[in-house]
């Protein structure tokens, strides 16, 4: 049986994280629109349990998954022994 690499993404949620395009924090205004916009959508999964969304993950499939863990963590679980590069300005 072949095993699929999958991503914890809180509250015993997972993810293939094969599939994911991007993961980004939920704390600016166009994404928090963009949450908006995708509620009418059957392409939202909302995996925070009613805490608060801190980060957005982007599925190769047009599906969005909100999430209440950080970025910096769900990068952790998804590539643990590949140190976290942050772009600088």
């Amino acid at each position: 049986m072949k095993e699929f690499p999958v991503l914890p993404v809180g509250f015993k949620n997972y993810v293939l994280a094969d599939h994911v395009i991007a993961i980004i924090a939920s704390d600016s205004s166009p994404v928090r629109r963009l949450i908006q916009l995708m509620k009418d959508t059957e392409k939202l999964v909302d995996a925070s349990q009613g805490k608060k969304v801190r980060s957005v993950i982007f599925m190769d499939s047009g599906h969005v998954v909100l999430s209440a863990l950080s970025r910096e963590v769900l990068v952790k679980r998804i590539a643990p022994t590949e140190p976290l590069k942050e772009d600088t300005p």
